[in-house]
């Protein structure tokens, strides 16, 4: 009898109807899904401290294990008490589509092994372009995250910009250093993508903030030109379409501006804030981002996606191609190449790519932008909903506000010195974290460490708002008690 790893269709049916109904008590109880669990890692570690199991066990019942081990401990993003990091929850289509896609299992890598798949991508790239107002003729892919996205933005910055240079064959050998901008309030994946370029994070130009966490547009022009009279190479200034400690908005019409003037390339970090630039009362504060070179956007933010998928936009499919074509002779044209098939290993640097773009197409088709984008105002509307409690509030000290949905602010009440709120704060993060109805972290802003509320959940509303401050001014009095 030949062997396989299939079920019997009636025994697959069994395990996928467990699967679904374990994902339906998951919604069930959403409203109220705890922020963290609060094991250990020695207890987490112990579940899953085993030898290799040799021999395989019964689907069903360990399915009750990952209830128990997995599913039932996992933090809380899926819920309205998640406030951490930027998590948004993802959403039930999206669940679907992964589903789907997995089964069909395509490799969105040639054409020809995924033709749907490759089109779709395509068409998302297209939709992703017009939903911030880029440039129709972007060419783009869909990779994991915002990091991912600014390393390919910057990788083809540096390959297209330094063309005559013959990087890609050369290396930067012999170069005088290539100097990149951007505020100190940018992401640390600039700093990572900049290392892993061989540009060295010494010449990323960290340039000083406004009071609203915003570039200083007039210092970065300054360090421009102190970098040029060095001998140094200049080529790539990195705008903020919302950071993720603030959610400050760059002035990117100034920033374009200083790009066309020091003829330098003009990437735009928008993986958090990007798609809110589609909202009609923020349309203004993006000014300028049609003007990138490079941008890189993060679906599993504000498009409401499960991890993990990102996008990087280019003004067009030939600086992709330019950047990460390689000749290799499997695979070349053992079927006769058609020219009007787009190769997307011929236009990103990973061969093996499972099918991103497939749950932001379907979610899309489904909910429509629109639905999306009252989702994303609603999370605005709620942060600033935040922030006014707060800054109306005796215990509370409000420390920044936004555009976008990132309140920064500390507990106050009953604290007479810098030090000790200072101290009290840091002491609440890890208190809340160890109480676990909700999940916040801290931040520096200025030298002071804050609470950071991130609001990008379309399961949030009002209530949830109240909730987190109950939770943090309960946890607060609690710790202030003697032996807290």
């Amino acid at each position: 009898m030949e062997e396989t790893l299939d079920f019997s269709p009636e025994e697959f049916e069994k395990l996928l109807q467990r699967a679904s109904a374990l994902l339906v008590q998951q919604y069930a109880h959403v409203d109220t899904q705890k922020g963290f669990a609060g094991f250990s890692p020695k207890e987490v570690e112990s579940w899953f401290d085993e030898p290799l199991p040799m021999a395989g066990s019964d689907g069903l019942r360990f399915l009750d294990e990952v209830k128990a081990r997995v599913i039932d401990t996992a933090t809380g993003n899926l819920g309205p008490n998640m406030y951490a990091y930027v998590m948004s929850g993802g959403s039930q289509v999206a669940t679907v589509a992964e589903l789907l896609a997995s089964t069909v299992n395509q490799n969105v890598a040639k054409w020809h092994l995924a033709p749907a798949m490759t089109e779709i991508e395509k068409r998302v790239v297209k939709w992703a372009a017009e939903m911030i107002g880029y440039t129709p003729e972007a060419g783009g892919a869909m990779v994991s995250g915002g990091s991912a996205a600014s390393l390919a933005g910057l990788t083809v910055a540096r390959n297209v910009y330094f063309r005559e240079k013959n990087i890609n064959q050369t290396g930067l050998f012999g170069q005088s250093p290539f100097v990149v901008y951007g505020s100190n309030q940018t992401h640390n994946s600039t700093d990572k993508s900049i290392a892993l370029l061989g540009i060295g994070t010494d010449h990323f130009r960290k340039i000083g903030t406004h009071a609203d966490y915003t570039i200083d547009v007039d210092q970065l022009e300054k360090q421009i030109q102190a970098d040029i009279r060095a001998g140094y190479q200049p080529f790539c200034v990195v705008g903020n379409a919302g950071t993720v400690n603030t959610g400050a908005i760059d002035d990117l019409n100034a920033l374009a501006g200083i790009a066309e003037k020091y003829k330098l390339w003009f990437h735009v970090d928008g993986a958090y804030g990007g798609l809110a630039s589609s909202l009609p009362s923020l349309r203004g504060a993006y000014a300028g981002l049609e003007k990138a070179d490079s941008v890189a956007l993060d679906f599993h933010k504000w498009l409401y996606q499960p991890f993990e998928v990102g996008c990087v936009l280019v003004r067009s499919w030939g600086s992709l191609r330019e950047t990460y074509f390689k000749q290799a002779d499997y695979l070349g044209a053992a079927v006769a190449h058609a020219s009007d098939r787009l190769e997307f290993n011929e236009h990103y640097f990973q061969l093996s790519r499972n099918a991103k773009a497939f749950k932001v197409w379907m979610s899309l088709k489904v909910y429509g932008f629109e639905k999306i984008q009252r989702m994303i105002q609603k999370d605005i509307e709620l942060t600033h909903y935040l922030a006014d409690r707060v800054a109306g509030s005796d215990d509370f000290e409000l420390r920044s506000r936004s555009h976008l949905a990132i309140t920064c602010f500390r507990y106050v009440a009953h604290l007479r010195t810098e030090e000790e709120t200072e101290h009290f704060n840091q002491k609440l993060v890890a208190a809340l974290e160890a109480d676990g109805r909700v999940f916040i972290t801290g931040t520096v802003l200025d030298g002071v460490y804050v609470l950071r509320a991130c609001l990008t959940n379309h399961r949030k509303q009002v209530s949830s708002v109240d909730y987190l401050l109950e939770t943090i001014r309960d946890v607060a009095r609690r710790l202030m008690e003697p032996g807290g």
